[in-house]
């Protein structure tokens, strides 16, 4: 039988009541249908899980009415894990779920119906301590979805093909960008039929921006129903947290209001520069759990020599990688991030005065979208001897790169907030979380872009940050990365990992309680409160 004629018997059978339920149950026999929706980790660990869970809730107090939604087999596991934790410490929790493996690839109803029934028997070890909703089969009977879950629908089917081809630029008529709206319209009314019936206190999803869970993030804040979003980044055991907004718009006004006045002490000053040499000697640091560049700095003459520049100014461009989460919807005055490089490229292109030195970002190397580099050969297919373009494999250190220069222009890196960190004027041309903090320049226009650009190159010294400029820049980094990420026991990648080393009896133990009580409490509504951090 062909793979077209197996996939129109399923599509036949997916309409079919219980017949992909009972073809799991005798041809399955309770295994998952492929290996990239695999629960078995979870299904291992979570009667013992459970047991030590009820017991903790025997002297729990009465909490919270909480609803967790999660969609891919490690966004489900940990979840998973965290709705028994919630509900050890006597919150009232419902797990929701989608069982899809991947979010790019199209899925015939009587598979889906097949993974759900296997997802549903593994999550079922966790009731009655949880409730558990399957959106597969609380799909409500079609209804138009108000006017701003309709625009929220397309905004995170737009996000999702961007994030997907790793493009900014999207045909809404191609086969990505319509799987992932009829995706996420099921989803929206899913959430939203279940949500209205069943309103609980505080709504937390992961990530919050992409998927399904973008959707049933927006859904939940349209019945304005308090949500918290939560996502991980390099550091183990730590957790970022955003409350009724995304957690990857890395929202920071709170946290730089309780602290901008308190200037880093000693240990803490310590602390960021060990941080900082350790990203620029390409080392591993604490519990950073990545490496910032591919070799370790040479120091900056080295790199001047190796890119053949002179003693004319120096402009870094650092870019982003096309397509990442943290540079979706991130316009302020651009179409795109790749419309911004490409004018700045074309004003550039006729100032020979100046050295304009382009660094690709080196996450390039993991993608498979248009690079950086196609961007700046359209509009200069043969560069000029006063622009160097320095390619995402090319061993170049960042760092030497900005001993050099004398301005810095981003979208949203991290890298333009230690260029500020070095005292070098910075323009910023996408929402990120540093700017507007005081130690950036942050042009809302292209005309204010182009004109503060040339007031600067005409002296770049001039332009150079003051010594407060400086220290606010080192005191906002080391709340970035090191208050903003909260503590928490379990993080995504290595989950089961971490889940060994601290079961959640330890976790919740009296031993332990008090390193992550208060993102336990932030996680189900409590309000954050930033000047708190690091107490």
């Amino acid at each position: 039988m062909t793979a077209v004629a197996k996939d129109t018997i399923k599509k036949f059978l997916g309409e079919i009541p219980f017949t992909a339920e009972l073809y799991w149950l005798v041809r399955q026999r309770g295994r998952p249908i492929q290996a990239r929706f695999s629960l078995k980790h979870l299904q291992a660990e979570l009667p013992a899980m459970v047991a030590q869970a009820q017991e903790l809730a025997k002297t729990a107090p009465k909490g919270k009415k909480v609803f967790i939604f999660a969609t891919l087999h490690y966004w489900i596991e940990h979840a998973a894990l965290m709705a028994v934790s919630l509900a050890a410490q006597g919150h009232d929790v419902t797990l929701a779920f989608l069982p899809y493996a991947d979010w790019q690839n199209d899925l015939n109803r009587f598979d889906l119906r097949r993974q759900n029934v296997y997802a549903r028997k593994v999550l079922t070890l966790a009731e009655p301590l949880i409730k558990i909703v399957s959106f597969v089969n609380a799909r409500a009977p079609y209804m138009p979805l108000p006017d701003d879950l309709t625009q929220a629908v397309r905004q995170v089917s737009l996000y999702d093909t961007q994030y997907t081809l790793q493009t900014e630029d999207v045909d809404t008529n191609g086969e990505i960008y319509r799987l992932r709206l009829d995706r996420n319209r099921e989803a929206a009314q899913a959430a939203l039929a279940y949500l209205r019936g069943n309103r609980p206190d505080v709504v937390i999803v992961p990530n919050g921006t992409i998927q399904e869970l973008g959707v049933v993030y927006r859904v939940a804040r349209s019945l304005k129903i308090q949500t918290v979003t939560y996502e991980f980044g390099d550091q183990r055991q730590r957790i970022w947290l955003a409350q009724n907004s995304e957690v990857m718009r890395q929202e920071t006004d709170g946290l730089w209001r309780a602290n901008r006045e308190k200037p880093l002490n000693e240990v803490q000053l310590e602390k960021m520069k060990s941080l900082v040499m350790a990203r620029q000697r390409a080392t591993m640091w604490e519990n950073f759990a990545r490496l910032w560049q591919d070799v370790p700095a040479q120091g900056g003459e080295q790199a001047r020599a190796v890119l053949g520049l002179d003693q004319r100014p120096v402009v870094l461009l650092a870019t982003n990688v096309l397509g990442d989460s943290l540079t979706l919807g991130r316009q302020v005055f651009s179409k795109s991030m790749a419309e911004w490089i490409s004018r700045t490229v074309q004003y550039f292109a006729g100032k020979p005065e100046v050295q304009l030195v382009i660094r690709v970002h080196p996450g390039e190397v993991l993608t498979h979208g248009p690079s950086m580099m196609n961007v700046v050969h359209q509009v200069l297919p043969r560069l000029p001897e006063h622009i160097r373009l320095i390619g995402p494999k090319e061993k170049v250190n960042t760092y030497d790169i900005i001993d050099v220069a004398d301005v810095g222009l981003v979208y949203t890196t991290t890298v333009g907030m230690e260029m500020a960190m070095s005292g070098l004027p910075v323009l910023v041309a996408g929402h990120t979380h540093y700017r507007g903090r005081g130690f950036t320049i942050d042009p809302d226009s292209w005309v204010t872009y182009f004109k503060i650009l040339g007031q600067v190159l005409e002296n770049p010294r001039e332009h150079r940050l003051s010594r407060e400029q400086v220290q606010a820049a080192w005191q906002y980094a080391y709340r970035f990365f090191f208050d903003y990420p909260r503590p928490f026991p379990w993080h995504l990648v290595r989950m089961w990992e971490d889940y060994h080393a601290r079961p959640l009896s330890a976790v919740l133990g009296e031993d332990c309680k008090h390193q992550y009580d208060r993102t336990f409490e932030y996680l189900v509504g409590k309000p954050l409160d930033w000047s708190k951090i690091g107490e």
